[in-house]
């Protein structure tokens, strides 16, 4: 890539940065108690880069016991001003249960936790797990290690995934993981929608993540016998 297309690139991805850090930092103002937590998880990313993975013998091992593969590692975030934007779309409130599939740093389940909503994360790799855990707990969500396609979604209300990198043979693997879902729950997807039978389409909307603008779909799971 010439350096002159680089540079414009670098200066994007800064610019997006800022523009999703001080839109998250002016939602979370509402919601003072979600700020240190907030905080602490950009300070930590800022030092220690854990999602930034790289070819270890533990994380190649993981991933083959999952069937991923390691360019499924290869993902943006979604800001907390997008998600709670979304949330509200999709009608979460402070009765419902948030399950983020593929959690990351735990960006979701802050915005989760915003609505007043429960939130748990699943999240595959463990050190993740071990770095955001903690800080993820203090503001009243739940952070766990685990695969995705082999997650309990049996309390779940609403279910996010972003599935921006991840291969066609994961999200097949994953949309058998939400047929197990109750009627009703909402399904909530990144970059594509949610492809086979058993699910609604509600609505799909343009918003911004820290790689730029995407599409989310909102889905409901259908009952057994209701029109496809």
């Amino acid at each position: 890539m010439p350096f002159p297309q680089m540079l414009a690139v670098r200066v994007w991805s800064v610019l997006l940065e800022l523009i999703t850090r001080v839109g998250d930092l002016l939602v979370l103002v509402w919601r003072p108690r979600l700020v240190p937590p907030y905080l602490s998880l950009w300070l930590r990313e800022a030092l220690a880069s854990p999602y930034r993975a790289r070819r270890s013998f533990d994380v190649v091992r993981v991933l083959h016991a999952s069937g991923q593969h390691f360019r499924e590692l290869i993902y943006g975030e979604t800001p907390v001003h997008t998600a709670v934007w979304l949330f509200k779309k999709a009608g979460l409130t402070s009765a419902s249960q948030l399950v983020d599939l593929g959690a990351g740093r735990g960006r979701v389940l802050l915005a989760a936790r915003w609505m007043g909503a429960g939130a748990r994360g699943i999240e595959l790799l463990e050190q993740h797990v071990t770095l955001a855990s903690g800080l993820v707990r203090r503001a009243g969500a739940e952070l766990r290690q685990g695969d995705a396609t082999q997650a309990d979604l049996g309390d779940a209300t609403h279910v996010f995934i972003n599935w921006t990198a991840l291969s066609p043979e994961t999200r097949e693997r994953i949309v058998e993981r939400l047929r197990t879902c109750r009627p009703g729950t909402r399904v909530l997807t990144v970059t594509r929608p949610v492809e086979g039978p058993g699910f609604t389409l509600l609505s799909r909307h343009s918003l911004l993540f820290t790689w730029g603008v995407e599409d989310v779909w909102i889905h409901e799971r259908c009952a057994p016998g209701d029109a496809l």
